[in-house]
């Protein structure tokens, strides 16, 4: 029995260590093939056509003929689709850090956006945000009192971004910022797909007491175009992981982790 967990925690590093490895090179080169990954790991053309499928499945990846390509930045649509089951967990988890009473903002990614299911107890909230969808979805719950920071929407993205947004943002003090990535870096911090989102983020975390990073999996040691908030700025990481993971090693020097 103890072999047999042993067998299945070394398949699943594996697994993780090609999912890296070919999030690395679609952000090197913009594509990979099935042909040229299975050579480089070391495995069958099938075990990578599995790989890209969990990679798309996740919104890491595009998948072409042959191969994948980087999937670039994804509209709200499309990411609210991809790794369900992850964002789910991480919701439960980060609900702990929601207070009942005071204000707080949330980004306008699809993993906050699952926090919304999971506010009880609400008595006198007030959420800002820059997402027009997480702004309808806290519309009408009991306790909680919804703000949108206006701004320009990014199609790209379904943020509102710009200096309407962050003007809005700077005139609040927030209890807690609850924010999401296109990947993260242990060196440099959160990474996002474009510039405008990045800013916005910056300018939300500088008036938030507490910042919480909630990232899937997939998205550690990823790569975006730019640099969004630094470590210095987050206080905790929170995955669907569980907390002694060794792919979260790199982190836990400079994030509280849950």
């Amino acid at each position: 029995m103890q072999a047999q967990r042993s067998a299945m925690v070394q398949g699943t590093l594996a697994s993780e260590a090609r999912h890296r490895w070919i999030a690395e090179r679609l952000a090197a080169a913009g594509e990979v093939t099935i042909a040229d990954a299975a050579a480089e790991l070391g495995v069958s053309e099938m075990t990578i056509r599995r790989d890209l499928a969990e990679l798309e499945h996740r919104g890491a990846a595009r998948r072409v003929r042959g191969g994948a390509q980087a999937a670039g930045p994804q509209t709200f649509a499309a990411r609210r689709h991809t790794a369900g089951r992850a964002k789910a967990r991480i919701a439960s988890k980060l609900a702990a850090f929601v207070p009942a009473t005071g204000m707080v903002a949330f980004d306008a990614s699809s993993t906050v956006m699952r926090l919304a299911a999971e506010l009880e107890g609400a008595r006198g909230l007030t959420i800002l945000t820059n997402g027009p969808d997480t702004f309808s979805a806290l519309q009408g719950m009991p306790g909680i009192t919804p703000l949108l920071t206006g701004g320009q929407l990014d199609m790209r993205t379904g943020s509102l971004v710009g200096p309407l947004a962050g003007r809005s943002a700077s005139q609040l003090t927030l209890q807690a910022f609850f924010a999401s990535a296109a990947a993260t870096d242990p060196r440099f911090g959160s990474l996002e797909e474009t510039l405008d989102d990045a800013d916005a983020k910056r300018i939300i975390a500088a008036r938030a007491e507490r910042v919480i990073l909630a990232v899937d999996a997939s998205k550690l040691g990823g790569r975006a175009a730019a640099v969004g908030l630094e470590w210095d700025q987050i206080d905790t990481l929170v995955t669907d992981l569980d907390p002694t993971h060794q792919a979260l090693e790199p982190y836990r020097d400079v994030a509280h982790i849950i």
